[in-house]
């Protein structure tokens, strides 16, 4: 560890280690990753490969961020400590380590989400080997789901996790280990048959909608997809053909990645599209506006790469979360869907 000067400011300064990543290296250093991620990336953006990730054994910088303790010198021969308290909530879904969400803006305050992860219970989805080890789809797209609730829960919305699994909470390992405990909301067993699951979900969804009646209303569906090994996708959105407030929502969130990938990985082209997709189950029948995410292809190496660092899991949450206030912000178009 050492210091550096950086302007008028004295930044801290480390070496990455093996197996760091950009959130657990600020957790060591005792800096909110989630809040100042972005700030990380900025300081370092020159040194970063993909413009995400750390090389083992380089420097990097560390934003400086409000300490819990703040000194406070009463007199030339005593200090005293003053406590700086953050007002956060309490959400055991999202496991021990991260149930404290706090506050960023009121942005999402009065709008209702729903989400809904790909698969679980006893389908656990596409399915690959990965170090020996088997991965499935629905770990990595429930890690990405809980990250983007707590996301909108700090900018004020009120939000269903509609797949729900109270044991596993947000996970930053590589390999997210599989169970097959996962209920849907509030705590319904999740049945076996493909329809008859996929009808489950749609009538949770569309009887919160009803209750919910008059609200700004909004369903993300997360899924990894499972194409052909050799095929490597980029993040792509769904919406209904008829659906106007939903294609918006995909849009946004859509221009929202493009943005970023130019921002963060500017000599990569971004080939992630929004189109309708009416024929997914999901798409056709539920009430709210909503877009079908697929975030990568577990089958495929690269895709991997995305899938399983816990950073990029963040980052995609997060994109998706900066899109969806971007469609909230523009408002409804129209009364339905």
């Amino acid at each position: 560890m050492a210091f550096s000067s950086y302007g008028q400011d004295s930044v801290q300064v480390v070496v990455a280690e093996r197996g760091d990543g950009i959130l657990s290296l600020l957790r060591k250093q005792g800096v909110n990753p989630y809040k100042h991620y972005d700030d990380f990336i900025a300081m370092n953006m020159d040194n970063l490969r993909d413009s995400i990730h750390l090389y083992e054994g380089r420097k990097y910088r560390i934003p400086t961020a409000p300490l819990d303790t703040v000194d406070v010198v009463d007199s030339l021969h005593k200090k005293s400590k003053e406590i700086k308290t953050v007002e956060g909530k309490q959400y055991a879904i999202f496991g021990k380590e991260h149930a404290t969400v706090i506050p960023k803006s009121e942005n999402l305050k009065g709008a209702v989400y729903y989400l809904v992860s790909g698969h679980g219970g006893p389908d656990p989805g596409a399915m690959a080997n990965y170090a020996g080890k088997m991965i499935t789809e629905d770990e990595y797209a429930y890690d990405i789901t809980l990250r983007l609730a707590k996301e909108l829960i700090a900018h004020g919305a009120l939000v269903y996790i509609i797949i729900r699994d109270e044991n596993d909470g947000i996970r930053d390992g590589r390999i997210l280990e599989i169970d097959h405990d996962e209920v849907a909301y509030p705590n319904e067993v999740i049945p076996l048959n493909q329809v008859a699951r996929l009808k489950q979900r749609v009538d949770i969804v569309n009887d919160l909608y009803r209750k919910n009646k008059g609200r700004y209303q909004r369903l993300i569906v997360t899924h990894v997809d499972s194409r052909s090994q050799g095929q490597n996708i980029d993040v792509f959105f769904y919406h209904h053909k008829k659906s106007k407030n939903g294609k918006k929502l995909a849009e946004s969130i859509h221009r929202t990645f493009e943005k970023n990938y130019k921002k963060y990985q500017p000599n990569r082209n971004y080939s992630g599209t929004f189109e309708d997709r009416t024929s997914l189950y999901l798409v056709k029948k539920t009430h709210p506006a909503m877009t079908f995410i697929e975030v990568g292809n577990i089958r495929n190496k690269k895709d991997q790469r995305r899938i399983l660092d816990a950073d990029n899991r963040q980052a995609l949450a997060k994109w998706i979360s900066e899109g969806i206030l971007l469609d909230h912000e523009s408002g409804e178009i129209g009364p339905l869907r």
